[in-house]
């Protein structure tokens, strides 16, 4: 087999045991995702059922367009965010994180620049080095390489909080960072 792989769901469960160690008070934990796409389906499901054997109580948002959001946000009742990552979330991180931070709960997600827009943490691939590899491949390919001559490509993982916008949130949400993660 050839290709990159993002791990999304495959991380859930590392997600939660961090969070846990960051944050022992979340007990209700929301699972966010657009309903109308099929792999943050998948990830908030592996979310869901590692959220479960990791002791939170889980409740299931799903969203599938923009204008669900602001009623969505506003009927939250929960101590954490967890949001399954797609293009609808990302175009729309500003209005989830402000409401996030004005209701003081911790984001959780797959992809660094929401830790730059103020969630707590993410942890996943990189993906400027999956954006690398995929050069790679495409240059091999043109090269003449044979597609299954081309091994598959797991990016290294990187745990994304050390940045001041998550140490600020930290502060802010009174949680205090274990020296290893």
């Amino acid at each position: 087999m050839t290709g990159l792989s993002i791990q999304a769901a495959d991380l859930a469960s590392k997600r939660l045991e961090i969070l846990r160690e960051v944050a022992p008070g979340v007990r209700r934990l929301v699972v966010m995702a657009n309903a109308g796409n099929a792999q943050p389906v998948l990830e908030a499901r592996e979310t869901q059922a590692a959220a479960r054997a990791h002791g939170f109580e889980v409740v299931s948002l799903e969203i599938r367009r923009a204008e669900d959001f602001a009623p969505a946000l506003q009927a939250l009742k929960a101590d954490a965010l967890y949001i399954a990552i797609d293009q609808l979330m990302v175009a729309n991180r500003t209005r989830i994180l402000t409401f996030a931070l004005s209701a003081r709960l911790p984001v959780i997600t797959s992809i660094h620049d929401f830790v730059k827009d103020g969630a707590l943490m993410s942890y996943g691939p990189s993906y400027p080095d999956l954006f690398r590899h995929s050069a790679d491949f495409v240059d091999k390919i043109l090269r003449g390489m044979k597609l299954n001559d081309i091994p598959n490509f797991s990016s290294k993982l990187i745990l994304f909080m050390s940045d001041y916008c998550s140490l600020a949130r930290c502060r802010i949400l009174s949680f205090i960072l274990p020296y290893v993660v």
